[in-house]
This record gives C-alpha cells, structure tokens and sequence, in this order.
C-alpha cells in the first residue's frame, strides 16, 4: 500500500477554533479522519502530521524520501517564506500536491507568492478542507 504524507504547517493545530470565517469550522482531525477515508479508497494510507516549526516539516519532508510515494503539504504561512521547505520538497522525486484552504489569491498581496508552488505538482485554494480530499485524488491519479 502505497503511503502518502499529508503535512500541516503553522496555526493548523487550530483549525475550527481560529478565524472560523476564513477556515472553517472542522477541525484538524475532522481532516486527518476525511484524509484517511479518501485515502483507504484509493488503496493508499496516510502519514498525517501537523507541526509549527519549519525544521520539523523539512524533516518529515526528508523522511517522505524513504518512506511515502506522495506528498500533500499545507504549509501554511510558511508557503509566503519558506526557501528551505522548496528546497527540501525538490529533493522529493514523488508527487507534491499544495493545499490551501482559503484562497490565498483573494487575501492579502504578501499571499499571493508560495515558494512551494515552485515545486508543487498542483495547486488547490479556496475549496476548504475539501481541498485535502482533491489533492490526495489527484495524487491517486499521479501515481497511476
């Protein structure tokens, strides 16, 4: 059964509590139990992980090398800074798939930019949560 990492960057551990109006109101394991539905479905499985801290995410990123045949990744605000995640995620040879659950294009200017985005294979925004579910069916599709 093939393994896919489903990664979540800064202030994710929050998700239904803060800014409901922007995020929602599911929570992280709402997602992590909807990741895992869709993924059993496909024959796949999931490695769920949430961290605020940069170096956290570059190493399950490395640890993704050995371990899975995809990625998901929210990194969240670190998409707008992060240089050593793009550079951790171009050492990845499977599929990489960025989530957003709002749409990054209609907030804020500094959002606009994801330095993930340079390596991501695709690129969902504004579909909510629903956005994990998409992205972890197009991996599906990439890997065959």
């Amino acid at each position: 059964m093939k393994t896919i990492y489903v990664l979540n960057g800064p202030n994710l551990n929050l998700l239904g509590q803060r800014e409901p109006e922007i995020y929602g109101r599911e929570t992280l394991a709402d997602v992590e139990a909807s990741c895992a539905r869709v993924a059993a479905g496909a024959g796949m499985e999931i490695r769920f992980l949430q961290s605020n801290h940069e170096g956290a995410l570059v190493d399950w990123i490395h640890e993704a090398r050995q371990a899975a045949a995809g990625i998901v990744i929210n990194p969240a605000a670190f998409s707008h800074s992060s240089v050593a995640i793009l550079d951790a995620l171009n050492a990845f040879e499977g599929p990489v798939i960025e989530v957003h659950i709002s749409n990054v294009h209609r907030r804020e200017p500094f959002r606009h930019r994801s330095y993930v985005s340079l390596r991501a294979d695709g690129v969902i925004a504004g579909c909510g949560v629903e956005g994990y579910e998409l992205a972890l069916k197009r991996i599906a599709t990439l890997l065959g």
